[in-house]
């Protein structure tokens, strides 16, 4: 039986979705050890804004998780601190001319049959739900389900939550997979040693790549850098989540270049939170005035009384892109006992639950909740 020092798993990565990887494992009755370089949440997570989205997704199998980890949130925001800043206080998305809003009507009423609560706001309407909209646009749509959540403490009190089934080594680097004489996971090799476990968890978001190589597999997650700037606390300028209809688009592109649209939010401490850029140029961290100033420029265009409030600091982050947009959950075919939750792009934060049960149900032998074969990571693998 697997003791302290011989977990039922190693999680190596400690952002949200390692730690709702942890979580539903320790209710699982499972023994679990996290892993990171760094401390918790100090990579993808730590740089998130938080969105909790199912605006932003066409039908298909992301939806499907959205909306089955939107669920999860809900649960869990009963039973983690208030500090966790869970809001759900919806998604208003807006359109700027008619073809926008032809556009915007047209994906709502794809993702409404496939359980998506969305209403159609005129023009005329919009400033009762966001009294400092800037004139002239053509109409929205809010979406209810939409919330938020402060990622750092929700992974920090995830961990918690699961009491003393998980062990945290913090600024420990995993530097290679121990196997066995048939190519089974046994553990890792950290650089203070080795750490046998029957099950490795690869939650390392855009690194998620780079510890399939460890194991001799190719995943082909890739980081796509973005930017979010924040502002000096202010009164409640903006209530919902608000974004233009463009950022759907952009979400799902796969161009390489420089992509902002906006999305603008306020928080309950105050600051308001402007993103959202997208571009693959590695793990380059170096500042983009170009994207902070596409990202000012398109704030302040939706909200005009942004203008004259200062920006207080920026912070970069790297999203794990996969080419297909979809995550990869679940067993790795090649290696047996390696299983990948990782590759979630910018929507991490909202499929952790649903990641994080799927990955556990996984390694107690039950059925996952749904269908997990779109999100299979072989589906990488070369043909044979």
């Amino acid at each position: 039986m697997p003791t302290r020092n011989t977990p039922d798993a190693i999680v190596v990565g400690a952002g949200v979705v390692g730690a709702a990887c942890a979580y539903y494992a320790a209710r699982a009755g499972l023994t679990v050890t996290v892993i990171d370089r760094g401390p918790v949440a100090g990579g993808t997570t730590g740089a998130g804004e938080g969105n909790l989205l199912v605006s932003d997704k066409e039908p298909g199998p992301e939806l499907e998780l959205a909306l089955y980890s939107s669920a999860l949130w809900s649960e869990l925001a009963e039973l983690l601190p208030p500090r966790i800043e869970y809001e759900p206080k919806g998604g208003l998305v807006v359109a700027s001319g008619a073809d926008g809003m032809r556009a915007l009507r047209d994906f709502a009423a794809g993702q409404e049959k496939a359980g998506v609560t969305a209403r159609e706001v005129p023009a005329d309407r919009l400033r009762d739900l966001e009294p400092h909209l800037a004139p002239g646009l053509a109409g929205g749509f809010l979406y209810p389900q939409d919330a938020q959540v402060m990622p750092a403490l929700a992974a920090a009190h995830l961990l918690r939550a699961g009491g003393d089934r998980v062990r945290l080594r913090l600024g420990e680097e995993v530097t290679g997979l121990l196997t066995g004489g048939s190519g089974q996971v046994r553990g890792v090799r950290t650089s203070t040693g080795e750490l046998h476990a029957p099950c490795v968890v690869n939650a390392t978001g855009p690194w998620g790549g780079e510890l399939a190589r460890l194991a001799g597999v190719d995943l082909p997650v890739l980081p796509r850098r973005g930017f979010v700037l924040v502002t000096e606390p202010l009164p409640r300028v903006v209530r919902h989540k608000v974004y233009a209809a463009d950022y759907v688009t952009d979400v799902a592109s796969g161009s390489a270049a420089l992509q902002t649209s906006v999305v603008v939010e306020g928080t309950p401490a105050g600051p308001v939170l402007i993103g959202a850029s997208r571009e693959r140029v590695g793990f380059d961290r170096t500042l983009s005035t170009e994207a902070l100033g596409r990202l000012a420029a398109g704030a302040t265009a939706l909200f005009p009384v942004l203008a004259g409030v200062r920006a207080m600091r920026t912070y970069a982050g790297f999203r794990p892109y996969l080419p297909d947009h979809l995550p990869a959950i679940g067993p790795d075919p090649r290696v047996p006992g390696l299983l990948h939750a990782c590759g979630h792009e910018g929507a991490g934060i909202g499929l952790a639950p649903a990641t994080g049960l799927i990955v556990v149900r996984l390694l107690t032998g039950g059925e996952p909740p749904l269908d997990i074969r779109p999100f299979d990571p072989g589906r990488f693998a070369p043909a044979a």
